[in-house]
């Protein structure tokens, strides 16, 4: 089955899932993700910028898989 990239819904999410799927999809804790992502966005403006592209590109994880 090929692994696709997602965001997460539901209790996972904090604020649009796109950590969370990221954290799925490389098999990682989501904080850690969300820790690197919050540094980035800190550091580097454009890390906000590419977030919420992908809030807005990246489908639902129940949109790829009904029913999990």
């Amino acid at each position: 089955m090929e692994k696709k990239l997602y965001r997460t819904e539901g209790r996972e999410a904090l604020l649009f899932g796109v950590c969370g799927g990221i954290a799925e999809y490389f098999n990682l804790d989501p904080t850690l993700v969300r820790v690197v992502m919050v540094l980035l966005m800190w550091f580097k403006g454009a890390a906000l910028i590419l977030y919420l592209i992908a809030a807005f590109l990246l489908p639902r994880k129940s949109t790829l898989y009904p029913g999990s």
